[in-house]
């Protein structure tokens, strides 16, 4: 399990910083690991290099020369016209799994503190939703809701869920509580502004739309202390899939 690979981390070498040969590698490493725990779907589009050089600060050049890295070992293609872009083919190929180790297990001590603070937040979020929304507050989850009840593919679950939060952020009526929501997403998500959806798990899907709906249910009634339980609980879900990635990776290491 993961706590016995990290064993102790004041001592284990293998959190020490991970010396990589060139900006575009450690670039190529974030996206593959992106693609890996869910912000970018099979089927979806990257976003441009312009969008993506700005995202990671780095210059298109290098962008560029990571997405290829991405295209030679099979997880984007490259499209070309109107409509054209990198395109995800797989979330997984054997080149993850090293990605995946050298992106997060440098991180891991900070991305912990992260998901403990996004949850925190997250229940603030709740809370306040649960004191201050409207009708329409209402009425926009709930149409969140038959969305992600109704979705058929993992990116039509991920806009849903997506859609229903964002209703809840507009219900705390507060623009400063929805940008720190939205900072705490981009941290744990190593920077891209989406939230990591892991792999099609039916069972995560089923704990997340009932949680999505004692999470609505808990609003509509002003139930702050229960809405912020509930979401705090709710957003492990980010934490226990990004594990479960990284788990996955050092188990392929172990090969």
């Amino acid at each position: 399990m993961l706590g016995q690979v990290l064993g102790d981390t004041a001592q284990s070498s293998v959190l020490s910083p991970v010396k990589v040969q060139s900006v575009a590698t450690e670039v190529a490493d974030r996206l593959m690991t992106a693609v890996a725990i869910g912000d970018y779907l099979p089927g979806e589009r990257l976003p441009g290099e312009r969008e993506l050089a700005t995202i990671l600060d780095v210059s298109r050049a290098t962008v560029r020369e990571a997405i290829g890295r991405l295209q030679a070992v099979g997880i984007v293609e490259i499209k070309r016209g109107r409509t054209g872009g990198a395109y995800v083919r797989t979330s997984w190929t054997e080149a993850t799994a090293s990605a995946v180790r050298r992106t997060l297990l440098p991180r891991w001590p900070e991305l912990e503190q992260l998901f403990d603070l996004r949850c925190l937040v997250e229940g603030l979020v709740a809370r306040t939703a649960a004191l201050r929304r409207t009708d329409e507050d209402l009425a926009a989850m709930r149409v969140a809701l038959d969305g992600y009840a109704q979705a058929r593919t993992l990116g039509q679950e991920q806009a849903a869920d997506a859609a229903f939060h964002g209703a809840v952020l507009a219900a705390t009526g507060n623009p400063k509580i929805s940008a720190l929501s939205r900072d705490m997403l981009m941290r744990v998500s190593l920077g891209f502004p989406v939230e990591p959806y892991g792999e099609d798990d039916p069972e995560d899907y089923q704990r997340a739309l009932i949680e999505h709906r004692k999470i609505y249910e808990a609003i509509a009634a002003r139930d702050a202390e229960q809405a912020g339980s509930l979401a705090e609980e709710h957003f492990t879900l980010t934490s226990d899939m990004m594990r479960a990635m990284l788990e996955r990776a050092q188990e392929r290491a172990a090969r």
